[in-house]
């Protein structure tokens, strides 16, 4: 487990067992996070696909009661994802990071609540996974604008394929995220 310059969120890269046959990893573990003082209960598996180069899908997240924290990664193809914190009080406050995952690279990042997501497809044919420690609510879901000047994100992309969501997202100023940021909870 990597810590970040970010409080709470974490790069996982699992052990991986390889020999002539393949491979084998164990890609979470509640005890593995306990042990590292981490407690989530997951409860709902999301997975997609982007068919090419160059997708752009956030940034996403659910607000209020209804937060999601995120275990993300790749298994196929690459992507660049980023977790931006939103949580006002932070000394981290709007503060990104990125970091490639891949299928070759089998990392994962651990999103606490209180974070806006997203990520750019590197490669062709992305299948993207992640588990929430909340189920999705309509209600609840925010979406910001990707290329918002407040956040200066570097996707590394000037003219990504966009959702007529995501491509119409409000920035950040006029969404109505009320995050509050407590030293030690996720």
């Amino acid at each position: 487990m990597i810590k970040t310059d970010i409080p709470d969120l974490y790069i996982l890269e699992p052990k991986v067992f390889g020999d002539a046959r393949g491979w084998f990893m164990e890609s979470w573990s509640n005890r593995t996070l306990e042990d590292a003082g981490l407690f989530y209960s997951f409860v709902q598996d999301n997975h997609s696909f982007s068919a090419n180069k160059g997708v752009l899908r956030g940034l996403h997240l659910q607000k209020g009661d209804d937060a999601q924290a995120k275990l993300v990664r790749c298994t196929q193809g690459a992507v660049l994802d980023v977790a931006v914190d939103l949580r006002k009080g932070s000394l981290t406050y709007k503060k990104w990071l990125s970091i490639e995952l891949s299928a070759d690279n089998k990392r994962q990042l651990l999103i606490p609540r209180g974070f806006a997501h997203g990520f750019v497809t590197l490669t062709d044919n992305v299948e993207f996974l992640y588990k929430t420690d909340n189920y999705y609510s309509v209600a609840s879901d925010v979406s910001i604008r990707w290329d918002d000047t407040e956040l200066g994100i570097d996707w590394g992309i000037t003219n990504p394929t966009l959702s007529d969501k995501d491509a119409n997202a409000p920035l950040l100023k006029d969404c109505d995220v009320n995050f509050v940021y407590k030293a030690g909870i996720e």
